[in-house]
């Protein structure tokens, strides 16, 4: 077992002192003590977070903040348990996230692209299930994605297909007590093809049904549906640079707050899924300034649990993500390596995502050489040679580029490559990678989690310790 957990230390040394004193932590108050019986755990996901992620978002944190990173912090804690995820699906060494969900959510591992469904075709009861009936669980859903989305599916559905959003969302009904993440249009009426008012039988249930910020900020009742977008939530670094979206999409952590508020004050075990999901979409754009921002923005969701956990001693806080992308790596740049570093500073001079910028080439006047430059200087802070911008215009056009490495013969792969010219970062493709990823646990029994996990036991730690 653990030696005893010192959550006021941990705080300290992670910049949380000010809110572990808040709390009132004192040497010798139950906080400190070591707490056997488990009756929450808050499992976070990084979704597609390479494990060198973890490095450069420290990296970037210093940079930016001025500060280092929380789940740094904790991976450098003696008080914590370090270990890594076999991450494979039945049919891949290289997993999808509904895999992965289904493999911590049904304790089976699926074949890529099923949720809760075996090789064999058989459905697979989700641990949301499973925990309402062994125990009354509160659960929780948070994400950045749409709510529907597999990582969240994962843990409370059973579909043939991660692609049916639409039949997910009733699955929640009784099965979630607390939804927040994007994917408004899976609750509307006036966008389900069975006209179904799901988010009306929602409130009906006794549930807020919320759509800003400021409504799940003013909602009182224990069960919470907010949906705040049609789709995923936007970057963060493209709702930092607008303050009408920052006005009125909630951000990872504020969300978090919002559902471990609710479940810690209820004496009711629970499970709370914390989901950074666009760590993984800017990924697959070889995006790193929208990839830091939002790993920052999970960071920040990290600390807010550590901070909201800290005088409860039975909550278990497990930290991890599902699969690796694209392997992001800053290279050795200029001789003897001395550019790398500068290089890496120019990320924080970004201001709006690749995604932003091929939204905007909509328009034959967006793909031209001339409009590209300007999206690019107005979002990246450099400016395309004339060879780039060439280049950039043909491959949006779908004509042939020459790329030898055919992961990256499309126009995220190509930008991509561009910018790491000027930030120094290097990306081996645009797709999920086979690399086992990081888990840092921290509370009560959290040993469960070191050493090497495969992701299919995790759902037997979950009922074990909660059902």
């Amino acid at each position: 077992m653990n030696s005893p957990i010192h959550r006021r230390a941990l705080l300290k040394s992670a910049g949380l002192g000010a809110a572990a004193s808040a709390l009132g932590m004192s040497g010798a108050n139950a906080a400190e003590r070591k707490a056997d019986k488990v009756r929450g755990i808050v499992f976070m996901v990084s979704d597609g977070m390479s494990p060198g992620v973890l490095t450069l978002a420290q990296a970037y944190s210093k940079l930016v903040r001025d500060r280092g990173t929380h789940w740094w912090e904790l991976q450098n804690s003696k008080q914590a348990a370090r270990g890594l995820m076999d991450t494979a699906s039945a049919n891949s060494m290289v997993t999808d996230s509904a895999a992965a969900s289904s493999a911590w959510g049904g304790g089976e591992r699926v074949n890529n692209g099923a949720i809760n469904f075996s090789p064999s075709g058989k459905e697979i009861e989700s641990i949301a299930s499973v925990l309402k009936r062994k125990s009354k669980a509160n659960i929780g859903l948070v994400t950045t994605a749409t709510v529907t989305h597999a990582t969240p599916a994962g843990f409370a559905a059973s579909v043939k297909t991660r692609s049916s959003e639409v039949d997910i969302a009733p699955q929640y009904l009784e099965r979630a007590d607390v939804i927040l993440g994007g994917g408004r249009g899976f609750f509307d009426p006036k966008q389900r093809p069975d006209k179904r008012d799901l988010r009306g039988d929602f409130a009906n249930a006794g549930y807020d049904c919320v759509s800003t910020r400021d409504e799940m900020l003013a909602a009182k009742k224990p069960r919470l549906l907010g949906t705040f977008t049609r789709g995923h939530l936007p970057f963060t670094i493209d709702r930092d640079n607008d303050p009408a979206i920052a006005a009125a999409i909630p951000t990872l952590a504020e969300m978090a707050k919002a559902a471990l508020d609710r479940f810690l004050s209820d004496k009711r075990p629970f499970l709370l899924q914390v989901e950074g999901a666009r760590i993984d979409h800017a990924a697959h754009l070889n995006d790193i300034g929208g990839l830091l921002g939002d790993q920052l923005a999970f960071d920040d969701a990290v600390g807010a649990v550590l901070a909201l956990t800290a005088s409860h001693p039975d909550v278990l806080v497990v930290v991890t993500s599902d699969h690796g992308n694209s392997n992001p790596g800053l290279n050795g740049m200029g001789n003897g390596y001395a550019e790398s570093t500068q290089c890496f500073c120019r990320v924080a001079r970004h201001k709006g995502s690749h995604e932003k910028i091929f939204g905007a080439c909509n328009s034959a006047k967006n793909t031209n050489p001339a409009g590209l430059t300007e999206l690019v200087r107005e979002n990246l802070d450099f400016t395309l040679t004339i060879e780039e911008a060439e280049a950039m215009s043909a491959i949006l056009r779908k004509r042939d580029v020459l790329e030898w490495n055919h992961q990256l013969d499309k126009p995220e792969g190509l930008l991509g490559q561009i910018a790491g010219n000027h930030t120094g970062i290097g990306w081996t493709g645009t797709t999920h990678t086979s690399d086992p990823t990081l888990i840092t646990a921290f509370g009560p029994q959290s040993e469960r989690f070191s050493g090497m996990v495969t992701n299919s036991e995790v759902f037997g730690h979950f009922v074990e310790t909660l059902g």
